[in-house]
């Protein structure tokens, strides 16, 4: 359950890939100017983090029954990450800089 509710890490998936379903639980928060977070609006989890120039939604790995097989593309901000949750593999680490830059490109600023 706690797994579900917080995950521990992401499994982003570009444009429309996701087919999400029970929308009317679903709740949409704008977080800052770029991003966007949802929950579900009956038990609280956390549904997925959106970062709106790029329209990649990053999903809370802890959600999907298969986690342990979900592969990681790229991590965001990898270089601001904690210790503990550093992900292994040969995958690109984006950090704040790239991110910013990619922001930028879409028309948006990171403040």
């Amino acid at each position: 359950m706690c797994r579900r509710w917080g995950g521990a890490f992401y499994a982003a998936m570009t444009g429309d890939e996701a087919t999400v379903s029970g929308g009317e639980a679903i709740a949409v928060y704008r977080s800052s100017e770029w991003a966007e977070r949802a929950f579900c609006s009956r038990c609280g989890s956390t549904l997925w983090f959106r970062f709106l120039p790029t329209g990649n939604r990053s999903f809370s790995a802890g959600l999907f029954d298969a986690a342990k097989a979900l592969s990681v593309d790229r991590e965001i901000f990898a270089d601001r990450a904690a210790v503990w949750a550093r992900v292994e593999g040969a995958h690109a680490r984006l950090d704040e800089a790239e991110i910013r830059a990619e922001a930028k490109a879409a028309g948006f600023s990171i403040g």
